[in-house]
């Protein structure tokens, strides 16, 4: 039987050694924890993307608008159940550090393609009927402390006011996303008020639109449709390029570089590290309790039970670095998460993280204590006595 009085003595006899051990461990689990959460969050925007969605983009690159004229071609390709614009903004809110997605919608037909968007104050009918009306996020409604009815002053970058005031927006109501992955600090308003603003010469800014986004109708062949479209317009003006939106996704994703190979190379080489630091503070803790385990050995204790002490004490070890690891991912990500919904949607700690950070925190226990416990249990008891550790 172990004695487990022993192993939280043993610890607490060099409590700063114990404690920078842990810490060591929890900023290597923490470090894990959020690199990983990163990733997955990433990878949710991808695969959470609507499978009968696609996203038709010009063929040279996305900052190229294309001509409004082909939302009608569009729409007349068979297998075509819905098409809605998707115009970029670029603005903020009173100061450039207040950034966050803007995007000028078909606002009947964006409500139609993103069911994600569940209003939850004000109405569908406000917004649609509204010229000046906008669908803000819940996200950004808690950040800014905005209400239904409130005004919001846009300060546009790309869409510029020609009278050098802001564009202003009248929150007609707010949503919040059924989807971890669909951003919750997204604010949409009406194509229509931005391309009348630009015809009547009130705004400057490119004409045009930068995507139309699809739904396709169910059974037909999205391969099939979305090369029809693109065949459409292989002459010109503007060649497309329609991918599904999961792919569309996956282009801001692939922006971000090899994520994956980054959090195995970090992440692998700040674990290792960890390891070999624990491996040395328990072979210390080891020789320094050798005459300990003599002691106890001489008394009747098993070598099973002296092995167990010395293993036991790394695990304990562990587990509290790595709870501290964990706890301090969920703190820091629970708070950041909320600050960069437009860039990371659905950044939070994850169960499958938290699984994770717990088995790696039970292979590091194991490993840095099973060489001191081996040793333990094969010691004489004459020899830990005779010891001058």
């Amino acid at each position: 039987m172990i004695p487990f009085r022993v192993v939280v003595r043993n610890l607490s006899r060099h409590k700063l050694r114990s404690l920078l051990t842990a810490a060591i461990l929890a900023v290597a689990i923490f470090l894990l924890a959020s690199l990983h959460s990163v990733l997955r969050a990433l990878d949710a925007t991808v695969e959470e993307a609507g499978n009968d969605r696609a996203v038709v983009q010009s063929a040279v690159s996305l900052f190229v608008d294309l001509p409004l004229s082909y939302q009608e071609d569009i729409e007349s390709v068979d297998g075509v159940a819905r098409c809605g614009k998707l115009q970029w903004f670029g603005g903020y809110y009173r100061d450039p550090a207040n950034f966050f997605a803007q995007f000028a919608v078909d606002a009947e037909a964006a409500l139609d393609l993103y069911p994600e968007l569940e209003i939850t104050a004000g109405s569908r009918e406000e917004f649609l009927t509204g010229r000046t009306a906008c669908l803000v996020g819940e996200g950004l409604m808690n950040q800014f402390g905005w209400e239904v009815g409130d005004s919001v002053p846009l300060i546009g970058t790309i869409f510029t006011r020609t009278d050098g005031e802001p564009w202003t927006f009248e929150i007609a109501a707010a949503y919040v996303p059924t989807k971890p992955a669909f951003d919750a600090r997204t604010l949409f308003f009406h194509f229509e008020y931005l391309k009348e603003s630009l015809d009547s010469g009130a705004a400057r800014g490119p004409r045009g639109c930068g995507t139309y986004v699809l739904r396709l109708d169910p059974g037909v062949s999205p391969a099939a449709v979305m090369a029809e479209i693109d065949a459409l317009f292989e002459k010109g003006p503007q060649r497309t390029q329609t991918i599904p939106e999961s792919a569309f996704s996956a282009q801001f994703v692939s922006m971000w570089g090899n994520v994956p190979m980054f959090v195995s190379s970090i992440g692998g080489g700040v674990l290792l590290a960890v390891l070999l630091a624990c491996i040395n503070t328990m072979l210390l803790a080891a020789r320094q309790q050798t005459r300990d385990v003599g002691v106890m050995k001489a008394l009747g204790f098993s070598n099973g039970a002296m092995g167990g002490t010395l293993l036991a004490q790394s695990l304990l070890l562990a587990i509290l670095g790595g709870g501290m690891g964990l706890g301090f991912a969920w703190l820091i990500l629970a708070t950041l998460g909320r600050g960069v919904q437009s860039f990371i949607p659905g950044l939070h700690l994850r169960p499958e993280t938290v699984v994770l950070g717990a088995i790696l925190t039970l292979i590091v226990g194991l490993l840095a204590g099973i060489v001191p416990a081996w040793r333990a249990s094969r010691m004489r008891p004459v020899d830990a006595l005779r010891s001058e550790e």
